[in-house]
């Protein structure tokens, strides 16, 4: 059995759409954790990630944490899904460098605009102008970050993107993107699903 460990509105949401993806059988434990643009909410003993964060996913007594890998835990269980890239095919490689550059390189970058340091660091600067120039190049290659195929790199990086597109450039490219990837049904489900956003629930 899958259960996943989620909060609302938080990377969690993102695992909650994979899953909805892969059409796998799984539930949903809704947990509180600490919300630091906010400065709200609080480790819940009821978590079992390590951190006291989210995701956390528990499968048949393992426990998997972070995005990445719990992306790439569940493709590789799923690989009828055809949203992964299978031990030994050729498009392997590829698969993990972009699920391992979107926590690596992307995640930071968009960080780093939202809170300022690109502004006064020229070392964030670089690394936010690379990843930039990184996504566009995929993207005008297209339609999907590992081309003609939509995998679980499109649902991180959509997830990122639909957060964080304000701290990104104007581009016809990502708008074009992310109306594909936001129109999956699997999505609309997944936010169905997701839970009420912190700052409703604190009202």
């Amino acid at each position: 059995m899958l259960t996943l460990f989620h909060a609302a509105w938080s990377r969690s949401s993102r695992i909650v759409w994979l899953l909805e993806e892969l059409e796998a059988d799984y539930e949903i434990r809704h947990v509180d954790i600490y919300r630091a643009m906010s400065l709200s909410g609080a480790r819940d003993p009821a978590n079992p990630h390590p951190d006291g964060k989210v995701p956390a996913l528990m499968h048949d007594g393992a426990l998997i944490t972070e995005s990445a890998a719990i992306a790439l835990y569940l493709t590789d269980l799923y690989p009828e899904a055809g949203l992964g890239a299978p031990v030994g095919s050729k498009d392997r490689g590829t698969y993990l460098t972009w699920l391992a550059w979107t926590a690596g390189e992307m995640e930071p970058a968009v960080w780093g605009k939202i809170t300022g340091a690109v502004e006064t660091d020229p070392n964030i600067r670089k690394r936010y102008d690379d990843a930039v120039a990184r996504l566009l190049n995929a993207l005008a290659q297209g339609p999907y970050l590992m081309g003609d195929r939509f995998t679980a790199v499109d649902v991180m990086i959509g997830a990122t993107l639909a957060w964080g597109r304000e701290h990104l450039p104007e581009s016809a490219v990502i708008d074009a993107y992310m109306e594909r990837v936001s129109n999956r049904p699997a999505g609309a489900r997944a936010q169905a699903k997701d839970g009420t956003p912190p700052n409703v629930a604190a009202a």
